[in-house]
């Protein structure tokens, strides 16, 4: 995978422009990786519904869970499927809405300066292993485009928001990743 740092954008990677971002403070000071997991309507895999809610196309009659999510707006750079497929909402030169109230290496608004990558999935179900492969791809594209990105510069949503989120979960293998991205 390629990173074309003009456009922000993965190189032949499917590209659906999100509503939910804003300009980032610092394009140049991308330095944080965030790890996210997702599933719509919780713990189900598959259909198009992360794809509507990132697009703020979510119907929220479909289920009764995304009553919850009304009036939520989010996005994240990156969705990687069970299946290790890659899509793209946000160019790396804005600010994605994925990671909240949260803090890093006593930095707050990790929104400002991160890369938010969600993964198909919950907390305490195994990640696929082509969703490690892409993620894998992925994140060695990232570093060679943003050198900041560095692994200990690699963090879950429950790293950067502790005690208000829990993603990636106890079933991501942060070892078997961080190893493979050496």
């Amino acid at each position: 995978m390629i990173v074309n740092k003009t456009a922000g954008k993965l190189v032949d990677i499917n590209f659906l422009p999100s509503p939910h971002c804003n300009e980032r403070p610092d394009e140049n000071d991308i330095c944080l990786l965030v790890i996210h997991s997702i599933s719509l309507p919780p713990g189900e895999f598959g259909g198009s519904y992360i794809e509507d809610f990132f697009l703020g196309k979510l119907d929220i009659t479909q289920h009764d869970y995304f009553q919850t999510l009304k009036d939520t707006r989010v996005s994240a750079h990156l969705v990687i499927n069970r299946q290790g497929k890659v899509a793209q909402f946000v160019p790396f030169s804005q600010r994605a809405w994925h990671a909240g109230q949260s803090c890093f290496n006593g930095r707050d608004n990790c929104n400002d300066f991160s890369i938010g990558i969600e993964l198909e999935g919950v907390d305490d179900v195994p990640y696929t292993q082509e969703q490690y492969k892409s993620l894998v791809e992925v994140t060695k594209a990232l570093q060679k485009a943003y050198p900041k990105i560095t692994n200990d510069n690699i963090k879950g949503h429950a790293h950067i928001a502790p005690g208000r989120k829990t993603d990636p979960g106890k079933a991501f293998d942060w070892s078997k990743f961080l190893t493979a991205c050496k």
